[in-house]
């Protein structure tokens, strides 16, 4: 049975003083009641994690994920930070490709999949982002472009992987403009992609394989999206940065 999750993408927000206040709003929210069986994961910006990490060592529902991570091991690499480094800190998982990262620092499919194996190596879960910009939406080819990205994102690796390996669709023309694709929409995807890990891998792989929904996905929308049989959960961008809102968002998983 697959995995129902939602995680907060911090991005580049919050002073530290703003995250630790966000982190202790979350502890008190999060309640065995709401949070239920939904995984929840938050990802602070990476001068925090160590911080926060410590601060949700008694937390028993709280994992903590990076945004980024390097293609290597170690190296004159100045500013990045490798797989081992996150792993050292007792992290859970790290966003890989996410559309911030293609658009402004030149990520590809070939990169990710390489971050991917990283993170694997060092026993962190992998949540690989994929989706469509507004023109490739519009040009009526969105799903080949999704799923080439899996295709070559997801290259080399098996069955046994995908245990590991988190999928989060977001429509690009959806992050942060206040748009969000309609709960159709966001299925049609879920679903193109669950086909084709059937083909890739087996009916049983694709059907564990967690896949969320990353775009403007608010506490008013969530009810609707989670309720769409392929769409296990959501990657939530500027909802995160609210306790309240974030809460809200996991209750809607947990309850659909």
């Amino acid at each position: 049975m697959r995995r129902r999750i939602v995680a907060g993408n911090w991005k580049m927000n919050t002073t530290y003083a703003e995250a630790m206040e966000l982190v202790d709003g979350l502890k008190a929210s999060l309640t065995e009641e709401v949070v239920g069986e939904t995984g929840v994961i938050i990802t602070p910006p990476a001068l925090y994690l160590s911080d926060v990490v410590g601060a949700l060592v008694d937390n028993e529902y709280i994992a903590v994920a990076a945004q980024n991570v390097h293609e290597k091991d170690s190296g004159a690499y100045t500013g990045e930070i490798s797989a081992p480094m996150l792993a050292s800190m007792d992290l859970d998982a790290v966003i890989i490709g996410h559309s911030e990262r293609r658009q402004y620092f030149g990520e590809t499919n070939e990169s990710c999949k390489v971050k991917i194996e990283q993170s694997l190596n060092n026993e962190l879960a992998a949540i690989y982002c994929i989706g469509e910009t507004l023109e490739e939406r519009k040009s009526g080819a969105f799903m080949d472009i999704i799923l080439k990205q899996c295709a070559e994102g997801l290259e080399g690796f098996i069955a046994e992987d995908m245990d590991n390996i988190i999928l989060a669709y977001e429509p690009v023309w959806a992050i942060g403009t206040g748009e969000v694709a309609t709960p159709e929409q966001a299925q049609e995807v879920h679903a193109g992609i669950r086909a084709w890990l059937t083909e890739r891998f087996d009916a049983e792989t694709a059907e564990n394989v967690t896949v969320l929904y990353g775009g403007s996905c608010k506490p008013g929308n969530a009810a609707e999206l989670f309720a769409q049989p392929d769409i296990d959960g959501g990657l939530i961008g500027g909802a995160s940065l609210k306790a309240e809102d974030f809460t809200a968002i996991i209750a809607a998983r947990t309850n659909a």
